[in-house]
């Protein structure tokens, strides 16, 4: 099993480095001190106080998970409070010159514990407290003061905001491995599928045709079933839909090809592209529900062995939707006499949807020779957000038909 490496991690070695090594630092600079401080024998408490908090919370700073929120707060009490004691401890005059603090460097070690933990704006708050301690410190607001707080302060939110990035660009190399296992998985079923239950549905499928009677109507659901199973073994597994990094959530878009290969049977071929068709939830939904109503048309009106096929193309600047059938076509007239007589199928759950989205439907048939009906949705239309509607074509997934019951032409 792979060991999963976090892209932080180093991060958190480094910073345990850095406190170990500047706790050393302000060890060396007291000892170099001692007979210049006006109260050594406090500082040097202070000084092995601080020793002793780096070398037992070592592991704190291990990962994010141990590096909690009052670990953080008593860290930087320490570096705060070692600060402000340095006025106390020190000479007016080392002050003045510019002398450390007794914490020193080890000090931005604690504001940087922030920035790894809780990213820029943690770090933010921290360096505002430190440079307000420096500032009580110093008594007045000198060069090199301001110079240092500037320094720790962009150090610290630029360190946080890179692992801002860091994290979400692990949480997306993640996800991309998840789809990249969960498609080889897929393919390899589909392999295993394809060698054994698909050969055997299609072989039903041919005895049946020949045999007549009840085998053929035996070997007509074993044809839907072999195509059904084509369509979900072949389909691309869904991706992020989301801006959020996550699975998706409501407001991601959806894959056209996703919702239309529900439809696919064995007299029902669907062809789409082999990239996703994304478009807009609504807008995904009220396509699908006007190809659907379609296809009810052709079930109603083109006869039960009619065979239809939706064909998906997905354009720069649109995306088209054509379903066409080889039934017996619509006389010329019917549609209008239809519409006059309130039977709305298609002038609202075809047209009325695509309108509706800001696309159109056209409708093509010729006696003897089929029906076809095109659906041109405006990728620019799509993503307007949807209309607030009561029944009618803006119910998604409702085909309507006729006031008769007789079908939707």
């Amino acid at each position: 099993m792979p060991v999963r490496m976090s892209v932080e991690q180093p991060l958190w070695r480094a910073l345990l480095a850095y406190r170990v090594l500047t706790a050393g630092y302000a060890v060396a600079l007291y000892v170099h001190a001692y007979g210049a401080l006006r109260h050594p024998l406090p500082a040097g408490v202070y000084i092995a106080v601080l020793a002793g908090w780096t070398a037992a919370t070592a592991g704190r700073v291990s990962n994010a998970e141990r590096c909690t929120r009052a670990f953080l707060a008593l860290d930087l009490t320490v570096a705060v409070t070692g600060i402000l004691l340095t006025g106390y401890v020190d000479t007016a005059a080392r002050i003045d010159s510019g002398a450390f603090t007794l914490p020193s460097i080890w000090t931005a070690g604690s504001v940087l514990a922030f920035a790894v933990k809780g990213g820029w704006r943690w770090a933010a708050a921290a360096s505002t407290l430190v440079a307000a301690a420096d500032l009580i410190e110093r008594g007045s607001p000198g060069r090199d003061t301001v110079h240092n707080v500037i320094l720790v302060w962009v150090a610290s939110i630029a360190i946080g905001y890179v692992v801002e990035v860091a994290r979400a660009s692990e949480r997306t190399l993640a996800r991309a491995l998840q789809i990249e296992a969960a498609t080889r998985e897929r393919e390899r079923l589909a392999r295993d599928i394809h060698d054994g239950v698909l050969q055997v549905l299609a072989m039903v499928q041919r005895r049946g045709d020949q045999a007549g009677g009840e085998a053929a109507e035996l070997g007509r659901l074993a044809g839907e079933q072999e195509a059904a199973l084509r369509t979900l073994i072949s389909a691309t597994p869904p991706g992020p839909r989301g801006a959020d990094g996550d699975a998706g959530g409501p407001a991601g878009p959806y894959d056209l090809r996703a919702l239309l290969a529900r439809y696919a049977s064995a007299r029902v071929t669907v062809s789409a592209p082999g990239t996703p068709v994304l478009l807009p939830p609504h807008a995904a939904a009220e396509l699908a529900a006007a190809v659907g109503a379609a296809l009810d048309n052709v079930g109603r009106h083109a006869g039960e062995q009619a065979h239809a096929w939706i064909l998906v193309e997905d354009e720069p600047d649109a995306v088209l939707v054509s379903v066409r059938d080889d039934g017996p076509g619509i006389a010329e007239g019917r549609l209008a006499a239809a519409e006059d007589e309130g039977r709305l199928g298609v002038a609202q759950s075809i047209r009325g949807r695509l309108r509706d989205l800001g696309g159109d439907a056209d409708l093509v048939s010729v006696p003897g020779q089929g029906t076809e009906v095109e659906l041109r949705l405006p990728r620019r239309a799509a993503e307007r957000p949807p209309a607030v509607v009561t029944g009618g074509a803006g119910e998604s997934g409702q085909a309507l038909t006729d006031a008769d019951g007789r079908g939707m032409r």
